[in-house]
């Protein structure tokens, strides 16, 4: 795996950026995609159905993108991941430590339940109260799987010896990265 002072082998097309909640995937995916110039296509705006339902063409939607020859994606959803690894030229890791991330997690939440933003969709946050009563609400969700991502990335790692991986462990190692290794290649 690469880490953040390390040169990238080639001007990257295709980026999947992995990471639990509350890593900032989605906004080193967006900053990524405007340094680059590639498009940036959001998995949680293509998931998220009205009430929170999955969208029908959830599927067909990844399927073109990842059939795109330029993009930026989370690394995310069952069905997304296998896909966007085989299509990826690139893979960064947000890997961030876990009291960081819970905390982001639990900070949005509570911002966008307060202030009542909408989401993907015409979707809101619920009631604080669902932390109690829904096992997949998001903070929970970012506590039960912490740890995926410490046996994924290996794995892929494995699987895709030729995918270069960049492992980013701090928000210092997130802002070297794009200042130092990706503004070059813009």
């Amino acid at each position: 795996m690469l880490t953040a002072t390390d040169p990238l082998p080639h001007r990257p097309r295709r980026v999947a950026v992995a990471g639990v909640a509350g890593s900032g995937k989605s906004t080193l995916s967006r900053r990524l995609a405007e340094i680059l110039g590639l498009p940036h296509t959001e998995m949680d705006a293509l998931h998220h159905g009205p009430g929170w339902t999955k969208r029908p063409e959830f599927e067909a939607d990844v399927d073109a993108v990842v059939a795109g020859d330029a993009w930026v994606c989370e690394w995310q959803y069952d069905y997304a991941r296998p896909l966007l690894t085989e299509h990826a030229d690139l893979m960064v890791w947000v890997d961030l430590p876990f009291p960081l991330t819970l905390a982001r997690v639990v900070r949005r939440t509570l911002r966008r339940r307060l202030r009542r933003e909408e989401l993907w969709n015409g979707n809101r946050e619920g009631p604080l109260r669902h932390f109690f009563t829904d096992p997949e609400h998001i903070v929970r969700w970012a506590i039960s799987t912490r740890n995926l991502y410490d046996e994924r990335l290996p794995a892929v790692a494995a699987a895709y010896p030729g995918l270069p991986i960049v492992r980013l462990r701090s928000r210092r190692d997130v802002d070297r990265w794009l200042r130092d290794v990706v503004q070059p290649l813009a």
